[in-house]
């Protein structure tokens, strides 16, 4: 068995993994800003750092932030070059090449940094999960009125079968860019809302808001899905 850097391990798909990796037998490093004894910041880098990643195989990067995500890749990228890493897997998102969206540019420029990192690499892309939608609804029924972008479809996934996914590639050997994960249906983001009206007893008209931009146009052209093996709704 290895031993297995997990950035973001204290976050919602970063604690799973690491449970999951120490499950089956891994010895597992949990770096995140807050907890030690590997309680580093990735946009600063530094002695923390590379005291981390020392000694590791293998590093699953699903730390992410709104801002900084390059830079944190960098002194990420820098030190795991230093300690002899022979392995990084990076926990990207579907649709990161097709939408300009601000954050998906920063997830784009990140897988980059890491194929041309020089150490083996796998890239999984999947699309948003759960977790991401419930929070959205949440806010947006703060309302009487619940307001969402027309014409968007999504495809949410269980966090917990990306886990597993991530933990397999990080067992096996790097594969590059492997296929994408996706929910199992494909359906307007207006199906979702209700969904989540009604399992959480609130009532909220809900009113479908044309857009404008690029990022726009991206999700409603559905570049942020991967319907393949989905059911279309």
């Amino acid at each position: 068995m290895t031993t297995i850097l997990v950035t973001g391990g204290t976050g919602t798909l970063g604690r799973l993994v690491a449970e999951r990796l120490r499950t089956s037998g891994h010895e597992v490093r949990v770096l995140s800003r807050h907890s030690e004894p590997y309680a580093v910041d990735l946009r600063a880098g530094g002695a923390a750092l590379d005291t981390a990643v020392a000694g590791v195989d293998t590093v699953v990067h699903c730390a992410s932030g709104q801002k900084g995500d390059e830079q944190a890749a960098r002194n990420l990228i820098r030190a795991a070059r230093a300690a002899g890493v022979r392995h990084l897997v990076y926990m990207s998102i579907v649709g990161v090449d097709e939408v300009p969206f601000p954050y998906y540019r920063s997830k784009l420029a990140v897988e980059k940094l890491v194929e041309e990192s020089g150490i083996g690499w796998t890239v999984l892309r999947a699309t948003q999960f759960h977790d991401l939608l419930i929070m959205m609804f949440q806010g947006l029924s703060k309302l009487p009125v619940m307001f969402l972008p027309a014409g968007v479809r999504d495809q949410p996934v269980e966090v917990a079968e990306v886990a597993d996914r991530l933990v397999e590639l990080a067992a096996a050997a790097p594969a590059g860019r492997v296929e994408d994960m996706g929910g199992p249906e494909v359906r307007p983001l207006e199906s979702f809302a209700r969904a989540y009206l009604k399992a959480s007893g609130r009532r909220r008209a809900v009113v479908n808001v044309p857009l404008w931009g690029a990022a726009y146009r991206g999700f409603r052209s559905g570049g942020h899905l991967t319907p393949r093996r989905a059911c279309l709704l």
